[in-house]
């Protein structure tokens, strides 16, 4: 039986996803589709409640993305946030305008009811980033929230079941966001909350054994949350028909790779074949220090190696990838919605492009509709271990962004080292969940130092640790002079070749979080 739908619009906001993951939070099922799907689709697909997104746009700009004025006459519940707002208002007979005083960053709103703000107290802090306003409401419509300078923050028309605020329920700066969210897709759509992971368990378990059968599957083991979470489905539901193929190109990070193979081999029922190639990665790499041409090198050698071994294990069956929700939507044909471009947003590294010589009868992804934290959810449920589970964001291309310039042999073991002594300390000081990532650099940049009577002249290492919602922007954690103290020590006495270290404590913007 299907899940109750809720459906999210996107009209080129920045927050469509975060939208989507807080509508599952809430325990209901929710899919984004781009604002210009066509209504017939929209109704086929039955949901019981629509969101519009915020965008960059403003609704009096005929470029701009619209919809069609008979999407209200469908009847179904909708809630419009920020851009989403205006368009409802604009759509429908209202009036927008440019504000005079334009509104960002955490905002008070004065409500007076409503279904939207049941539970809710009378006055809270909510998100605004917004230039444009509501000024005049479409007929049937009543205000129903306020600030300082934005006089309609919120409004509905409970006949039509139409309801929006202008401000960011689903970002945690707002206050109540949560409950407002909860209460549209609650009090006002009825939904049941039908989206537990125990349930998709049994029911992706249930599926897999049915489109699988008898046949063979294998899979790309990165050793990273998503396939691993991928092989722990499968290997429930076929056994030992999954070959899980792992490619340890020596760009891991320390014991990472024995790591992967123990857990695999004894945890679950399934054929595991590890590929050892670092000689073959660092003589491709040897000489190149521009980052683009070292990431295309280590994708391109990861790709020939990985489709080797699968004409080794003989492609029967089926093939299985890690993708999760977001990279389909980002690797998606067509362009984002509130975009004027038909080009490829990116092509994700869990959607792999098969040789045209293998052929296999299909591909499987039991994880294509899970954000994130759903799969880490999944992960835990399937009793992989906690290490796994909630394993940092690591680029594809491994070390080899973290070193700076020519990797060598010398240079990873030094970096494996650094990065393990970070960790270990994080660990320890009991501040690990408060980050979200934090790693080793090694810049290609060597100092002078004292160690004893001696003088060096060797490595740097910059540490970076980040806290953020959703990797968007980012800011740099304030971790206590303790434990940067503590850290410091033990990488210029326990890491040879280590005599001086620094904190990256830069922001995102104006830095990206890695550092190539």
């Amino acid at each position: 039986m299907a899940n109750q739908l809720c459906i999210v619009l996107d009209f080129g906001g920045q927050y469509n996803q975060l939208i989507a993951r807080r509508v599952r939070e809430c325990g209901v099922y929710c899919e984004i589709k781009r604002f210009d799907t066509p209504l017939e689709e929209i109704k086929a697909l039955d949901p019981m409640g629509v969101i519009f997104t915020g965008g960059p746009n403003s609704v009096y700009d005929e470029a701009s993305p619209h919809i069609a004025k008979e999407y209200f006459d469908l009847g179904i519940p909708t809630l419009g946030i920020c851009y989403g707002c205006q368009l409802m208002a604009y759509t429908l007979g209202g009036t927008v305008e440019s504000c005079t005083k334009s509104e960002y960053g955490k905002i008070e709103i004065e409500q007076n009811g409503g279904k939207l703000f049941k539970d809710v107290p009378e006055k809270s802090i909510v998100w605004m980033s917004h230039t444009d306003f509501v000024s005049k409401l479409p007929e049937g419509f009543s205000g129903k929230a306020h600030s300082e300078d934005c006089p309609i923050a919120a409004f509905e028309c409970p006949e039509r079941k139409l309801y929006a605020v202008q401000f960011h329920p689903e970002v945690t700066h707002s206050q109540f966001g949560k409950e407002i969210l909860h209460n549209f897709l609650y009090e006002v759509c009825g939904f049941n909350g039908d989206w537990k992971m125990d349930d998709f368990i049994e029911t992706t378990v249930a599926k897999l054994r049915e489109q699988i059968g008898d046949k063979k599957v294998i899979l790309g083991l990165s050793g990273g949350v998503d396939s691993s979470v991928a092989a722990g489905l499968l290997s429930r539901a076929v056994g030992k028909q999954l070959t899980c193929v792992f490619v340890d190109q020596g760009l891991m990070r320390k014991d990472e790779g024995n790591f992967v193979e123990e857990t695999f081999t004894k945890l679950f029922d399934m054929n595991f074949v590890r590929v050892n190639c670092q000689e073959k990665f660092l003589a491709a790499l040897k000489g190149v220090k521009d980052p683009e041409q070292k990431r295309k090198i280590i994708g391109t050698e990861f790709y020939n190696v990985f489709w080797d071994k699968i004409r080794e294990q003989g492609a029967d069956g089926f093939f299985a990838q890690g993708t999760i929700y977001p990279d389909r939507i980002e690797s998606g044909k067509g362009n984002k919605a509130g975009q004027g471009s038909t080009a490829v947003i990116k092509t994700h590294h869990n959607m792999v492009k098969m040789p045209d010589d293998i052929k296999f009868d299909g591909v499987i992804e039991p994880l294509g509709d899970l954000f994130k934290d759903e799969v880490r959810a999944v992960g835990e449920k399937l009793g992989i271990p906690h290490d796994l589970v909630w394993r940092q964001p690591f680029p594809g291309p491994g070390l080899g962004v973290r070193i700076i310039g020519e990797i060598t042999e010398e240079k990873i073991k030094v970096l494996q080292e650094a990065d393990a002594v970070f960790r270990d300390e994080i660990r320890k000081s009991g501040i690990e969940s408060e980050l979200r990532q934090f790693f080793a650099v090694l810049p290609d940049v060597r100092t002078v130092g004292v160690m004893g009577d001696h003088r060096t002249y060797d490595h740097l290492i910059a540490i970076r640790a980040v806290t953020t919602d959703d990797f968007m922007t980012a800011d740099w954690a304030r971790i206590p002079y303790d434990v940067l103290a503590r850290v410091s020590n033990r990488l210029c006495n326990e890491v040879e070749h280590v005599n001086r270290v620094v904190y990256d404590i830069t922001s995102k913007p104006p830095g990206t979080v890695e550092w190539e």
